[in-house]
């Protein structure tokens, strides 16, 4: 029978059972028997289960995980990291970037000290293991296990397994399981790193990978970064700042924070100490040394173009993750838009003009004079400074602020910094958008990952504004001979306030036509042009379309300039006007190759249609009388070159912001002048937009026009159909006649409005090609 109990027994097999002990044993045997049976299969079912659920999935894994486990070939020649070049439009290598500052040396260039000191630190039982302490191993899992510390991955690392990870398997885990199978990867790839290395080979592959900090991968790099020598020439107390810096580059950087380099510093000799490889007194010696870190790297670092490479990188690193590049070790190729030759005279005129600028200010510049006292502005760069934003608690602030104030030459310092003119100047191609040249500071040639004053600012614009008002009405067909009250007017303010606006040099009277109030720069007609003919709504509207960004604020002050914008919108918006009035937006990258030159991006102009060609040729021709106008800011422009050319200065409240913005048919420029530190400001007209801005915009195009390496080629401003020139009378500002003793030359268009300017019904409509030259030049 085969079932599951066995039949009950009749009367006789009972009593025979209880009367007879060898059938007893029979009995008994059987039903071991069958008891034995039946366990074997359930042992059977259970195999099967645990061979389902557990053996398989393991299988599983274990492939898995050999899967991702280095070559032997790929051990023995790991993958170059190669730096990313940034080009120029005329094929100039602009600067790298880089992740691993890597230089080669062998072990016999290392002293001993340093593989001592590294030893003795991080894997004391070197000599002595087959690439992985399998105890300290085990241990470490269990208590990441326990402590659900995994995605930290803590503790047990020799240093064949740290060489495992550095080379091959270090990237960020993101999530527990990935972290596990990490770190036996790293056991297996130890493994069989030593059996293809011997153990100087080991440490020597180690020395030369390894991450020391600030850009430095290897002893080499790291040796020349901190100290400006070669390894073999490094002291015992050298070598353990370096080891030490191993376990943590950042927060033991010896040059942001020297106090804990010095104490990880004596930490590691006293494991060199503890283990034999110096005597105490060697180590008391080395503890006494200074860091004797060597001087910052010269101005010669920052390259041509510091500030615009900045930029790029900024922009490479947003891209990264869409095309999945490493930006420092995938050898990228990036051309940009940068011409080298124009940047080179950005940067001469932008050096020029402020050599003798700086100077003129420092000799009329007087703290005792202005409303902030140089105790608060020395106060303020206290407490902005480094060290006392770096310090840990309170009493560590106080300390710094009181050694601060307390030091002559730090207070020298941050006065002469605070008193430092900066700049913003950057050129385009108005029909491309592409940034030819761009020069982010003052001590550009110094740069260090400051602040970018084309692209990181926003400051008010001043009568650099006045442009977009004068737009709104040529485009709502009022002729630039159109007459607005040069008279006082007094608004009421959305905070109850009065607003009386005037006139710069505090006159009025009379009319003034849109022309003459935009090339004097009039502020009662602006004023009023954006009271009755330009709304404000209409005003940030047209902004908007031509390239503004920022937030403008929406009252009749914004006509003299009230908006704060970056000097990158206010060119690009300028170059609107020079391209017939389609706004093409500011680009730095043209193509992004990979390191076999298969294109990731090539980006091509991003255009819109902002005003009509009629508006921007108009335009143009107002403002082209700002530089062709007797005196002023045409004269300091002329000084410098002859073509064609239009513009518009800006200057603030308290001379703050100098602003100039003009471009040719080719090139458009802007220029910003100020100050970091608002308690500073210059003191007279020499912070006009005329004079403190518009000469390096004047210098720059001179310089660029006259180089015969460039042949830049003369072009003029082409009138377009449905635009036409025709003589006024100049008193009357209607159609000359024969009794009109003087002229004076007005464009139109079809829809131009009657007012004091020539109606249609008595002007011949001609439309034809013209161009704009300049009358003065």
């Amino acid at each position: 029978m085969s079932g599951k109990e066995r039949p009950p027994m009749s009367a006789e097999d009972l009593k025979r059972y209880f009367e007879d002990p060898e059938y007893r044993k029979q009995v008994a045997g059987t039903s071991k028997q069958r008891k034995r049976r039946q366990g074997f299969g359930r042992r059977l079912v259970w195999a099967a289960l645990v061979g389902a659920f557990v053996l398989v999935p393991f299988g599983l894994y274990v492939g898995y995980l050999f899967s991702g486990l280095p070559s032997l070939e790929r051990i023995e020649n790991p993958r170059p990291e190669l730096a990313t070049k940034v080009y120029s439009l005329d094929g100039e290598v602009l600067d790298q970037y880089f992740v691993k500052n890597r230089s080669y040396v062998s072990l016999r260039d290392i002293p001993p000290g340093v593989v001592e000191a590294l030893i003795a630190t991080e894997d004391k039982d070197f000599y002595d293991h087959w690439g992985v302490d399998v105890v300290r191993f085990i241990k470490a899992m269990v208590k990441n296990l326990l402590s659900l510390r995994l995605t930290r991955g803590e503790g047990a690392s020799t240093i064949t397994m740290q060489l495992s990870r550095n080379l091959y398997l270090g990237h960020q885990d993101r999530n527990s399981f990935e972290t596990v199978t990490r770190k036996i990867r790293e056991f297996i790839t130890s493994v069989q790193l030593e059996r293809s290395f011997t153990k100087n080979e080991i440490l020597e592959f180690y020395l030369n990978v390894v991450y020391f900090g600030r850009g430095s991968y290897g002893i080499a790099s790291a040796t020349q970064q901190y100290y400006g020598k070669a390894p073999s020439e490094l002291t015992l107390s050298e070598a353990a700042v370096l080891i030490a810096v191993l376990k943590g580059p950042a927060y033991y950087d010896p040059t942001n924070h020297p106090e804990r380099a010095l104490g990880r510093r004596n930490v590691v000799l006293g494991q060199m100490e503890k283990y034999g490889y110096i005597t105490r007194e060697q180590a008391k010696q080395a503890r006494s040394e200074p860091l004797q870190l060597k001087a910052a790297d010269g101005a010669s670092a920052a390259g041509l173009a510091p500030h615009f490479v900045e930029y790029v990188r900024q922009q490479l690193v947003q891209k990264a993750e869409t095309y999945g590049f490493d930006l420092y070790r995938d050898g990228l190729t990036v051309y940009t838009t940068l011409d080298s030759r124009m940047q080179r005279h950005a940067n001469r005129a932008v050096e020029e003009h402020l050599g003798e600028y700086q100077a003129k200010f420092d000799r009329l510049w007087d703290w005792r004079r202005e409303k902030e006292p140089l105790k608060f502005v020395i106060d303020l760069a206290a407490r902005s400074s480094a060290p006392y934003r770096k310090a840990a608690s309170a009493e560590q602030r106080d300390s710094v602020y009181r050694a601060l104030l307390g030091s002559a030459a730090w207070v020298d310092s941050a006065k002469d910094a605070a008193k430092r003119i900066e700049v913003g100047f950057v050129a385009m191609d108005p029909h491309s958008g592409g940034i030819l040249a761009m020069v982010g500071g003052s001590q550009f040639k110094d740069f260090k990952y400051g602040l970018n004053h084309v692209t990181q600012i926003r400051r008010q614009v001043g009568s650099a504004f006045k442009p977009f008002v004068f737009t709104v009405a040529i485009d709502n067909n009022y002729p630039p001979c159109y007459e607005l009250l040069n008279q006082p007017v007094t608004l009421m303010m959305a905070d109850g306030r009065r607003w009386s606006p005037s006139n710069t040099d505090g006159s009025f009277g009379g009319k003034s036509t849109l022309r003459e109030g935009l090339r004097k720069s009039i502020n009662l007609i602006a004023v009023r042009a954006i009271m009755e003919i330009a709304p404000v709504k209409s005003v940030i509207e047209y902004a908007k379309a031509m390239g503004i960004t920022a937030e403008l604020p929406p009252y009749e002050s914004l006509a003299l300039g009230s908006g704060e914008i970056s000097p990158l919108e206010m060119t690009a918006a300028f170059g609107v006007f020079a391209n017939k009035g389609v706004y093409v937006q500011p680009a730095s990258i043209l193509r992004i190759e990979d390191k076999d030159g298969n294109v990731l991006e090539e980006n091509i102009p991003q255009r819109r249609e902002a005003l009509s060609e009629q508006t921007s040729f108009i335009m143009t021709s107002m403002m082209q009388d700002v530089l062709d106008g007797p005196g002023g800011t045409g004269a300091r422009v002329r000084n410098w070159f002859h073509l064609p050319a239009a513009g518009k200065t800006g200057s603030t409240n308290e001379y703050a912001d100098a602003w100039f913005v003009g471009f040719t048919p080719q090139i458009v420029a802007g220029t910003w002048v100020g100050f970091d530190n608002k308690s500073v400001h210059f003191t007279d007209a020499d912070g006009q937009g005329g004079r403190a801005a518009a000469p390096i915009f004047g210098r720059f195009m001179k310089y660029v026009y006259d180089d015969p390496d460039i042949g830049m080629q003369l072009e003029y401003f082409t009138m377009p159909a449905g635009v036409m020139k025709q003589e006024i009378c100049a008193e009357t500002k209607r159609l000359a006649t024969e009794f009109c003793p003087k002229r004076e030359v007005e464009y139109f268009t079809e829809k131009t409005l009657p007012g004091r300017c020539p109606k249609h019904s008595t002007t011949r409509w001609v439309e034809g090609e013209d161009s704009l030259g300049t009358t003065n030049f």
